[in-house]
């Protein structure tokens, strides 16, 4: 492990965008609350605040779990988080690695017949992502011992 071959897969667009967005919704909320409360007959009030905080936690917070997929690389094999769930797949378990057609990321083929999303390597990383698939696709290869 520790070598360049064995780092995390991680998308890089998402997440630049994802905590630009977060930073930026954060920024808004909290400058209009501000504000409208400071305003004389804005009729806005500290209950609106509040329900504007939560708003802003909840848009924050799914952000942050986008922005926050993965795919771990252990010596048993990968540890797939994406949006909603995480998924520990053993390297002997993986059929094929697949980051064909329209496809917007790469899709694990596993021998019980499900396939696994794997959002951390995405298409709009153009270029970058062609080669984390190759890699992925070299580490299953090297792991699983076919």
């Amino acid at each position: 492990m520790n070598s360049l071959r064995d780092k995390d897969f991680r998308p890089r667009r998402a997440r630049v965008v994802g905590f630009g967005f977060a930073i930026g919704i954060t920024v808004v909320m909290i400058g209009m609350s501000i504000g409208l409360s400071l305003a004389p007959d804005s009729g806005w009030t500290g209950q609106d605040t509040v329900s504007a905080v939560l708003f802003t936690a909840l848009l924050v917070g799914v952000l942050l779990r986008i922005v926050t997929v993965h795919a771990r690389v252990t010596e048993a094999g990968l540890v797939v988080r994406n949006v909603v769930f995480t998924r520990t797949v053993e390297w002997g378990e993986v059929v094929a690695v697949r980051f064909g057609g329209a496809d917007p990321w790469l899709t694990l083929d596993l021998d019980d017949g499900e396939n696994l999303a794997v959002m951390a390597v995405q298409r709009a990383d153009g270029e970058r992502a062609r080669s984390e698939a190759l890699r992925l696709a070299r580490l299953v290869e090297e792991r699983s011992g076919r």
